[in-house]
């Protein structure tokens, strides 16, 4: 969360010629309600099963630029997809720097709670380790601007990764 996911994930298809889906945007068009609307009517877990098989439809898509919500390392079956399907990259970020970006924000529905630096604190202590587990590419994005960051993954991507799009 605050990581820069979307605004990186957009530049960084630019640059690729490739097309570029937020997984939650995805999610949201086909339901018709924002995802703070699933998590206030089917909580963390309904959401998180929406989540799963929308994942799971993008990562069938070849080739796109897939930005993933935070939390969707923590299921076993996006690892998999996601590592079966495709090149993961972790945009790294100090609990701190996200605390910055997204303090303000009114839709985020993980932070309505009373210690919302605190909540960020216990994320990053569960994810963090997954997402190490899981990327190819670590990137991190502290004090970084959006492009320079997708100038940087899509060299890697070239250079290391063989990768240069149809």
């Amino acid at each position: 969360m605050g990581a820069g996911k979307t605004a990186v994930g957009r530049q960084l298809a630019r640059r690729l010629g490739l097309p570029f889906e937020d997984a939650d945007a995805w999610l949201e068009k086909r339901t018709g309600v924002d995802i703070a609307y699933i998590f206030e009517k089917e909580g963390e877990d309904g959401f998180r099963r929406r989540e799963r098989r929308a994942i799971d439809t993008l990562t069938q898509r070849d080739p796109i630029v897939l930005s993933t919500g935070g939390g969707a390392v923590m299921r076993p079956a996006n690892r998999r997809r996601l590592a079966e399907r495709g090149i993961v990259v972790y945009l790294h970020t100090t609990v701190d720097q996200q605390w910055q970006r997204v303090r303000h924000s009114l839709h985020r529905p993980l932070l309505r709670q009373e210690d919302p630096k605190g909540v960020l604190t216990a994320l990053f202590d569960l994810r963090h380790p997954l997402y190490l587990g899981l990327a190819d590419i670590v990137v991190d994005t502290d004090g970084a601007k959006v492009p320079a960051v997708a100038d940087h993954i899509a060299d890697v991507l070239r250079t290391h990764h063989g990768f240069c799009p149809a």
